[in-house]
């Protein structure tokens, strides 16, 4: 389903899910964090946020090419790139910031050392190169600098995506394999030390661009073979979640994440074609259109990843966290509440005042045609 901006609402909910649970999972006490998916899947949101960016993207530079050109669209992903490049630095800078001030006001040591300050503090001058060169990510920043690589790639990936689909995946998935390796031949002072390392995630947004670009045909969506696939997919979902529940309590190695371990590309496979099985019987459309704040948040990303980065830095600092039992759930789930408040008010108000904007443009251009 789509709006008449050509948009799928659907994509857009999504995304302002991610973005909420992003902004949710970034605080360490926080109630709602105990149901994302995390919690019941060996995957995270992260998953969710590459796949979407690389179907959105596919979307975006087809479009543009359709109406504009391959010009046009190639002109537009490298603006991108530097758009998401300029937030990743906007979002280490407030991040450097609020460890500066958490750590001064002797508040969140935890978030203070998370944040790098420490560090920034003692060596200013090469940890700002660091941090330029993206060779040091403050925390919350580093999914960005994978993006900014991705959004390079668009213009080349997604023609040659068109042309040859199964040569892709296979490109994208021998990449995946050998992803630690590439890494580390790289160099240290690079990928090998990035939280996320992009020959890996790059499945993810290989992913969400061939979904985009070769979606099933409706017959399909009906077919046995398609409900025996469904039946597969909420099966392994649940065996997933029992054994991250029973089994696997302990927190997983940070390597799989890093490089994107099969058991999560795995479990996000389940996940999404549970998640297209709603999709394709209306049930997210509709739910969609109840909360248009949510997909505001998805329709304004990177502006509410980056003010979401400094949202969870507040609330985490602002909640207590000396208290137990009935009224430690009682902040923490306060601090939620205004968390999730502050997400859906700051894309509302980007929003508007792009709408405005947007307007304006248009009224100008109107008045200078008819001059």
């Amino acid at each position: 389903m789509e709006s008449r901006q050509g948009r799928s609402i659907e994509v857009d909910f999504f995304r302002g899910v991610v973005l909420i649970v992003i902004v949710l999972d970034h605080i360490p006490g926080s109630a709602l964090s105990q149901v994302t998916l995390h919690a019941y899947a060996l995957c995270d949101s992260a998953e969710v946020f590459v796949f979407l960016g690389g179907y959105a993207s596919a979307a975006a530079f087809m479009a543009v090419r359709a109406h504009r050109g391959v010009s046009a669209a190639q002109g537009r992903f490298l603006r991108r790139s530097w758009e998401i490049y300029r937030a990743y630095l906007l979002t280490a800078l407030l991040t450097l910031l609020s460890g500066a001030i958490l750590a001064l006001l002797h508040v969140n040591p935890t978030a203070a050392d998370l944040s790098g300050w420490a560090s920034f503090a003692t060596h200013p001058v090469r940890e700002t190169f660091h941090v330029v060169l993206l060779a040091r990510q403050p925390y919350l920043s580093s999914v960005l600098p994978m993006y900014v690589i991705f959004a390079l790639c668009v213009p080349a990936a997604v023609p040659f995506a068109r042309r040859a689909p199964l040569s892709t995946l296979m490109c994208s998935l021998l990449l995946w394999a050998f992803a630690p390796l590439l890494a580390a031949l790289i160099g240290s002072s690079t990928f090998a030390n990035w939280p996320f390392n992009p020959f890996a995630w790059q499945l993810m947004f290989v992913f969400g661009m061939l979904c985009r670009l070769y979606p099933f045909p409706p017959g399909f969506k009906t077919s046995e073979t398609a409900r025996w696939l469904v039946r597969f997919a909420f099966a392994a979902v649940a065996l997933f979640a029992a054994l991250k529940w029973f089994v696997l309590t302990q927190p997983m190695p940070g390597a799989m994440k890093q490089h994107l371990a099969f058991a999560r590309v795995v479990n996000f496979i389940g996940i999404a074609m549970v998640a297209a099985y709603f999709v394709h019987r209306g049930t997210i459309a509709r739910v969609a259109a109840r909360v248009p704040a949510v997909v505001t948040v998805g329709r304004t990303g990177l502006v509410c990843f980056v003010g979401g980065t400094l949202i969870s830095v507040i609330v985490d600092s602002a909640t207590p966290h000396a208290l137990h039992g009935a009224a430690a759930f009682a902040a923490a789930l306060a601090g939620d509440i205004v968390a999730i408040g502050a997400t859906l008010m700051l894309a509302r108000v980007w929003h508007g005042t792009l709408g405005r904007q947007k307007e304006k443009t248009r009224v100008s251009a109107n008045g200078a045609g008819c001059g």
